[in-house]
This record gives C-alpha cells, sequence and structure tokens, in this order.
C-alpha cells in the first residue's frame, strides 16, 4: 500500500532527489516550498503524477497556526502523513566571531525552529493514529564543526539533540525518528542561493593560510565538484525510512542515525576517537566530584 510523505524544501537539492525518488517507486508525495510560483516547472512535473504528487506553499518560519493549516490541507487530501521530511535549511558561513547575531537567529530560525514546529504540528495526528516517522534531515557539521561553520553547525547540534531526545519520547508510542547526517553532496548547498557567506574582516579571519579563509576558499572551489550523489542519498533516505534495500537495517535494528558519505564517515570516526580520547585522558578528574562518602 502506498505510503504518503510530506517533505520540506522541496525545489531543489536533497528535498527534490527525494520527492521524484519517492514517486518513482509508487507512494505519494506532498512537496512543499517558500514559493512554489518560482518553480512552475518543478511543479507541473510532481502534479502531474497520477494524483500522488502535490505541491504546496509552506514556510518553516511561519506561524505556527499557518503551518497548522498547511499539515490539515495535507492529511485531509492524502488521509493521513506517514513520513514527514524536514529538510529545509541554509547555511550561514563565517568566522563565528563575526556573523551577526540576525544571521544567526535566522539560520537557527529555518534550520532549526522550522523542523519544530512542522514536527510539533504533525505529531499529535501521527500519535493519534499510533504510527509514522519524522526524518530531520541534519548533517555531518552536527557531529564536528569546522571552521567558518560555528552557526551552521550549532543549528545542527541542536538538531541532532532533540530528534536523539524525540526519538526516547516517541518510542513507547510506535514512533519513529530519523536523523540524517550528509556529507559533502553535489546540491546548491555551496551556492550563494543557499548559503550566506560573512566576508572576514579581522585580520586573522582574512590571512590566507589561516582556518576561516583556508575553508571559505575550499567551499568556493568544491562547488559543483561534490562527489556525493543526491539521488543515491535519496535512495538511502528510502530505504532506511521503509526497512528495505541497502539501507533496510536503519529500520530493522532502530539505528537513529543515517550518516551519508565516505566524507561524512571519516569525519564522524575521527570525531569520535577525539572525543574518547579527551574522555579517557580525564576520566580520574570527572570521578573525582561526588561528596565524600
Amino acid at each position: 500500500m502506498p505510503s504518503t510523505w510530506l517533505i520540506t524544501g522541496s525545489s531543489s537539492g536533497f528535498g527534490l532527489a527525494l520527492v521524484r525518488y519517492i514517486l518513482s517507486q509508487g507512494h505519494n508525495v506532498i512537496a512543499t516550498s517558500r514559493n512554489p510560483s518560482k518553480t512552475p516547472e518543478l511543479v507541473e512535473e510532481i502534479t502531474s503524477t497520477s494524483g500522488r504528487g502535490r505541491w504546496l506553499a509552506l514556510d518553516v518560519t511561519w506561524p505556527k497556526a499557518e503551518i497548522e493549516a498547511v499539515i490539515e490541507e495535507a492529511w485531509t487530501e492524502f488521509d493521513g502523513i506517514d513520513v514527514l521530511v524536514n529538510n529545509a535549511g541554509y547555511s550561514v558561513l563565517g568566522a563565528a566571531e563575526e556573523i551577526p547575531e540576525d544571521q544567526a537567529k535566522a539560520q537557527f530560525e529555518v534550520n532549526f525552529w522550522g523542523l519544530v514546529r512542522t514536527s510539533q504540528a504533525v505529531l499529535p495526528r501521527m500519535r493519534a493514529r499510533g504510527t509514522g516517522t519524522i526524518v530531520n534531515v541534519s548533517s555531518i557539521a552536527g557531529l564536528d564543526a569546522i571552521p567558518t561553520c560555528a552557526i551552521y553547525a550549532g543549528s545542527k547540534f541542536a538538531v541532532e539533540a532533540w530528534s536523539e531526545s524525540l526519538s526516547k519520547e516517541l518510542q513507547p508510542v510506535g514512533l519513529k525518528v530519523l536523523v540524517v547526517e550528509p556529507g559533502a553532496f553535489r546540491t546548491n548547498f555551496l551556492t550563494k542561493d543557499a548559503s550566506q557567506i560573512v566576508t572576514p574582516v579581522a585580520e586573522p579571519y582574512r590571512q590566507e593560510k589561516g582556518p576561516v579563509r583556508a575553508v571559505l576558499d575550499k567551499f568556493r572551489d568544491y562547488d559543483g565538484q561534490q562527489k556525493g550523489d543526491p539521488v543515491k542519498a535519496a535512495q538511502r533516505i528510502f530505504e532506511a525510512v521503509v526497512g528495505a534495500g541497502m539501507a533496510g537495517s536503519v529500520a530493522e535494528k532502530g539505528l537513529l542515525r543515517l550518516p551519508l558519505g565516505p566524507d561524512c564517515y571519516a569525519r564522524a570516526v575521527e570525531s569520535t576517537r577525539l572525543r574518547m580520547e579527551n574522555l579517557v585522558a580525564l576520566k580520574d578528574v570527572a570521578l573525582s566530584t561526588d561528596f565524600s562518602s
């Protein structure tokens, strides 16, 4: 029986790849984006699939009532939503010291609070039905923060923590949470449409061989050269949710996190190693702070 997926940020990148892949597998999709009128050709493509595709306007920064109205419309049309994919997001990159507060807050408003809003809108209905999956698209930056990514990574660390706690809270009622952690994929992530670059001002951050400038230059040169295939990522995400194919073990074993990409895997392993090294080195310190018996 076909399942129904609602996906935020569907007009490009992972969102669009996932919409297309799910439709190709015979399931229903409610694609959403802030301004569907800007992509009429995509709307036509998705909605001309024998009634299985629908495109709705949804801005994850909208007030709660407006988001709930979109969820209500989608739920009613397809008699439920089986999977919510919180994919909408973008990046603010620059030296942590220099990123303006308004840009930092806007980053969290979309990347973190956006998925909180949509999840809170759909969860009561999923709980009442006793089934459903929340898929939150995080990033390897949610496990390993590199220079220039303080605010972006901070928003993804928040996604990781929120998802981890939510998964434990939903376990007794049979709902599932999946956190997707992509590495570098060939999407529009590094383009001006999906990222905001705060040009370094202070001398230490402008130095050509300094960590901030070096990473920004790498991102600029890397755009369009990423090795990750978003179509393959969409397939792995689908498999992880439905419990079939190469990533089917995610569902079978009840795993929370889905790392995607060799670069993601390598960074996650190294980050974990460094954390363990730190923990072991300070074991005695950690164990020294209880009251004396």
